[in-house]
């Protein structure tokens, strides 16, 4: 069996990955706080854990392996974005906008995810609302959570607060590798007077008047953040499990606030074996930033026309411990990857196996460059390619659709330069009529040449012409045709539908020219 080895966080070293259970490994990864479009450092976990739980898969088999992400649904973000949309006029009684503004995140977050060929979470192979949990399904089990905090004398209740007292954990610090007095020291936020230390955080809160809340021992209130993985980890995964994960920022205080909770409510429990986190995003070598303008989500770069598959390969270059850093040279050469390895395995089936050189790498700790580059090794293989490649989500069925548009408009583009070719070639050979016939039949049909003073043709047409060629046909030749320019709301770019209409002009042109002959 392959040999998995993962750098645990929480030692600082490489280990071999032992599960608890080899019938079901379980693991956990944070998901995100629903409230607006995910953003490529979102993503990066998603597609980093992605490929741990394709090789879990293929180690363990599908239906041996649990996989939970969750849903943060509760939040003072939610709240205020919420309340913001109620400002500009939204008439909805604000709990009722906040119900609508997470189920709409959460459509989203599943088809940008999608896009990015991320399989969804499951329970044992099942996809199921259960690996997807949201945290208000879990605000019972939170309050039983924090009330037996307290009763172990890990939380105290003030004024409407309940908050865990971190000085009660000795080992507090020890993921992050910080010290509870060097934390004190380096804060520079005001510290709540309500606390009996600068560092203890909050379990409970009050809810004020309209926000969402529920009944407590404590009032009626919402949850603080931390306690809502562990409370949803404990009852789906149980108190001691394989695997969480995460993103580097949550390392402190997410993940060292969930270890102290949890630790605390079942100290005779082992929490999660292993800690992986995944390092930050950059864009053309600076932090992904709104004030930089290089904050791009994921539906930004979808909509610019960059596949999913090619924003997955471009994270895929970069291990998942080292910055990875965005930029238009890298999405454009892992374009022209993908672009070359789908024509070489299209019409192909794959192989059903493995091969060590990109297994070997993929296990060890998910180096992803080195299976990128064994890939590469296997293009005189299509077939060992095909199935080789999936391992790490590429090549998959489902995500070529943007191959065939890139096929279609390479097609349609070498139709027109070839139309061009024979015009020009006809003036040199002083058959004018077949020149002029050429330009009149682009002209007849809305697309104008221009000679240019260098000897090339500028061609131009207008949408009009386009928007009504493609309104003319019936509705299986329309989506034939320009089906695979559709975004997600139905609508078509301007350049696209040009671009597609001009090409479709120069072919039907060299029929009628074959015609001619």
């Amino acid at each position: 069996m392959t040999k998995i080895r993962l750098h645990n966080s929480r030692t600082r070293k490489r280990e071999d990955f032992t599960p608890l259970d080899r019938d079901n490994v379980r693991m956990y990864v944070c998901g995100p706080t629903v409230y607006d479009r995910a953003h490529l450092g979102n993503a990066r976990p998603v597609v980093v854990f992605d490929v741990l739980y394709r090789l879990l898969r293929h180690v363990y088999g599908e239906g041996h392996v649990t996989y939970v992400r969750n849903f943060t649904d509760v939040d003072d973000k939610i709240n205020a974005r919420a309340a913001q949309m109620q400002a500009d006029g939204d008439a909805r009684p604000l709990n009722a906008i906040v119900q609508a503004l997470t189920d709409e995140t959460i459509d989203w977050y599943h088809a940008d995810m999608d896009a990015l060929g991320a399989l969804r979470p499951s329970v044992k192979g099942v996809i199921s609302p259960a690996a997807e949990p949201r945290a208000t399904q879990f605000i019972t089990q939170m309050i039983a959570m924090i009330d037996g905090l307290i009763a172990k004398g890990h939380a105290y209740e003030v004024s409407g607060h309940v908050l865990f007292d971190v000085r009660s954990y000795p080992e507090y610090g020890r993921l992050s590798g910080r010290s509870v007095d060097d934390m004190i020291a380096g804060a520079r936020v005001e510290v709540a007077p309500y606390k009996r230390d600068p560092m203890d955080f909050v379990l409970w809160k009050p809810s004020g008047a309209g926000l969402p809340g529920w009944d407590s021992p404590w009032g009626l209130g919402s949850p603080g953040w931390h306690i809502d993985c562990c409370a949803m980890r404990h009852e789906l995964l149980g108190a001691s499990f394989d695997i969480h994960g995460g993103g580097i920022d949550l390392q402190f205080p997410h993940h060292e606030n969930e270890i102290a909770q949890s630790c605390c409510a079942y100290p005779d429990a082992g929490f999660a074996n292993y800690w992986l986190h995944n390092e930050m995003v950059q864009v053309e070598g600076k932090k992904m930033s709104k004030s930089l303008g290089n904050f791009f989500t994921v539906r930004d770069l979808l909509e610019k026309g960059i596949p999913g598959e090619v924003i997955r390969y471009v994270m895929l270059m970069t291990h998942y411990r080292s910055p990875m850093d965005w930029t238009a040279d890298k999405a454009e050469e892992a374009a022209q990857t993908l672009f070359k390895w789908r024509t070489l395995t299209e019409g192909v089936l794959a192989a059903n196996v493995a091969q060590d050189e990109v297994l070997d790498e993929i296990a060890n700790d998910l180096n992803t460059p080195g299976a990128l580059a064994a890939l590469r090794k296997l293009e005189v293989q299509p077939r060992a390619l095909l199935f080789n490649a999936r391992l790490l989500g590429l090549l998959e069925e489902g995500q070529g659709a943007w191959y065939f548009r890139r096929k279609l408009r390479d097609a349609s583009n070498d139709n027109l330069r070839q139309l061009l070719r024979l015009r020009q070639l006809a003036k040199e050979q002083k058959d004018y009529a077949r020149a002029d016939w050429i330009r009149d039949e682009l002209k007849e049909r809305g697309i104008a040449i221009k000679d240019m003073p260098d000897g090339k043709v500028q061609p131009t047409t207008s949408l009009d012409f386009a928007d009504d060629y493609m309104n003319s046909l019936g509705e299986l030749k329309r989506r034939e045709i320009f089906g695979d320019l559709y975004k997600s709301d139905g609508s078509i770019s301007v350049d696209s539908l040009i671009d597609r209409y001009v090409g479709v002009v120069a072919s039907q042109l060299l029929l009628e020219l074959e015609v001619l002959k």
